[in-house]
Order: C-alpha cells, then structure tokens, then sequence
C-alpha cells in the first residue's frame, strides 16, 4: 500500500489531528505493518529514538523532528493544513468559505483523483466516527472541505456537481459532530449550507437527508411540528425521485414526528412504508454513501423505535431484540437500543 494509502487510516489521521507524536509514529507503523527499525530509513531517526517517542519517554518539540515525521511519512496536504491553521478548529463556517462557492472566482487545474481520495476517506471517518472522537478528527475533516471546495472554482456540469456533493457530505458531517457537541448554533449552519450545496449540485438524496437531519434536531429540541413540517419536506428533494432508502430515511423522521404529536395511526403507516422501503435496497451499493448503515437490520431497529414512540411496547421489544445482536460493532448505537429495549420490556 502507498504511504497515501495508509493516511486513509481513520486512527491514524485522528492522531495527526490531537498532534500526538507518539500515536502517529504507533499508528503509522501498525497500518504499514512496519518495526520501528523498519521505521528508520523513512523519517531519520534510529530505533532508540523512535521507541523514546512512542513510549512517551521523549516529547517531540523542535521543528526539524517534526518536519522530517511529516516528509518521511508523506502526509497528505489537507492534513499539513488542519495541523497549521487554528482556523480548522473552530465550530462555525467562516465566511470565506461560503463565498468561495458562491463566487467561484478563482480557476484553476481540476484534479478529480484528489477528490476520489478526500471521498473515500470521508467514508472511512462516517464508519469510524461511532468508535472515535468526531471532535478528534474535527480539524481534518474541516480541512478537507477545505480542499474539496478550492478546487471547485473553474469546473463545470457533472465534475462541479460532484464537488458540491462532496462538499456538502462534509459540511453534514461537521453538522453532526458539532450537534453531538451540543454546538446547536453552527451544527445548523453546517446542515443548511450541506442542503444548499446539495441542491446547487442536483442531488435530491443529499438534500433530502439533510432536511431529514433537520427535522431530527428539531425533535430532539423538543418542537415536533417544526420536525413533522420539515420531515414532510425532505420526502420531496427534487425533480428526481428519490432513492428507497433516502425515501425511507425521511418517512422514518415523518414517523417519528407524528408519533411524538400523538398521531399515532399515521406514525404507524409511515413506519411500515419507511421499513418496506428501506428493504428495496438490500446492497450496501445500492444505498447513498451516507446511508451505509441501513441494511435490513437497521431497518428493523427503525421499525421497532417507531412502535417504541408510539408506546407500542410489546412490537418495540420484539424489534429490538431482534436486531440488537447485530449492533456488537456499534457501541453508542447498542447502548442507545438497549437502554430502550430494557424500557419497552419493563412497560410491556
């Protein structure tokens, strides 16, 4: 595998970004499958000198270790840049950011592999982001939209349209860590400018999961007309239909709305469509990059939150205990399901 190729390494990249020298050296050498003596040739430093490092038994300080790290393990660019710029850390969209794709008055040369790699480690950060920190790896994903939205000046038709995609993964993604972090404010930032980006780009999925995400912090903030009205919304993105599973996405969210409002016969129609929907996309490729996650089981577990909202105890247990064997990979969502199977079993 190229050096590049193992910067894809979401725990690698989460050290990068908390700059701990020690875990980069540690997790570098874990992904390659490399020694520490194997390690020498690459960055300069002999053995003794790197087991100090990683044992935490000598800091690395000086700009000339930390510079020969950076070049012998060839750093990807938008990970050099979030451990440059304080500006990656911060919470909100900067304004220079949004008027760079509203403006788009730079051109310059398009470099789609550069957007394949950014895409792919996206993906990687989603699966991960259930185990590891999303504040850890804030900055690099910060930067990352970063690169993604420099290089949209000057493109045009299908290659901007995929950028404004990515770009708007991202800023959901942000959207999401910073709602975890209760940053309510810039969480709803980063969730309208992904929905905005979406629709500049023509994608009906993006634009309706994020209005769906909306429509979930609403709920959680406890105004589940406002949740009803936008879940409603997200059912109807674009031009285009929708896939099944961004389609079941959003009338799950319709679902839940109605059932916190005590509509409880349309909450289980739609929850029923939502989970027969759902299962028409049995394949993970079949699926937005974002919605991974929905297999059939998770479809079930969706199901079995609906029946629990509304107070449809015994068909709430039964789905949760179904599908939360399932969840062994996926402790924060195994904690939640069976906080609630534990609930439904006790009201049944």
């Amino acid at each position: 595998m190229s050096s590049r190729g193992l910067w894809a390494d979401v725990a690698l990249r989460a050290a990068w970004a908390r700059a701990d020298w020690a875990a980069i050296l540690y997790e570098y050498r874990r992904a390659a499958g490399l020694t520490q003596r194997q390690l020498e040739p690459l960055i300069g430093l002999p053995q003794p000198h790197i087991s100090a490092i990683e044992s935490r038994r000598r800091v690395v300080k000086t700009a000339d270790v930390k510079a020969r790290i950076t070049e012998g393990l060839q750093v990807p660019p938008e990970l050099r840049a979030a451990g440059q710029s304080q500006g990656y850390a911060e919470w909100d969209p900067s304004g220079e950011l949004r008027d760079r794709i509203a403006h788009a008055h730079v051109s310059g040369r398009m470099d789609l592999r550069t957007a394949d790699w950014i895409g792919r480690v996206l993906a990687e950060h989603r699966r991960a982001e259930d185990e590891l920190s999303g504040p850890d790896l804030w900055p690099v994903v910060r930067a990352q939209l970063d690169a993604v939205t420099r290089l949209i000046p000057g493109t045009t038709g299908a290659t901007a349209d995929r950028l404004m995609l990515l770009a708007a993964e991202h800023a959901h993604w942000l959207s999401w860590v910073a709602w975890q972090e209760e940053k309510r404010g810039p969480a709803l930032a980063w969730i309208d400018l992904a929905h905005g980006w979406a629709v500049d780009g023509g994608h009906p999925d993006m634009a309706s999961w994020a209005q769906r995400v909306r429509a979930h912090y609403s709920l959680e903030h406890g105004d589940p007309i406002r949740a009803l009205r936008t879940a409603e919304g997200a059912r109807f993105a674009g031009p285009r239909p929708l896939s099944p599973a961004a389609e079941a996405a959003a009338v799950h969210q319709e679902a839940m709305a109605a059932a916190q409002l005590g509509e409880r016969d349309r909450a289980v129609r739609l929850a029923e469509q939502a989970h027969g929907l759902a299962l028409r996309a049995p394949d993970e490729g079949e699926r937005p990059g974002w919605l991974y996650w929905l297999d059939a089981t998770r479809a079930r577990l969706q199901a079995a939150d609906a029946a629990y909202a509304c107070q449809r105890w015994a068909d709430a247990a039964a789905g949760f205990r179904e599908g939360l064997s399932a969840l062994a990979g996926f402790p924060r969502d195994h904690a939640y399901y069976r906080a609630r199977l534990e609930d439904a079993e006790r009201r049944a």
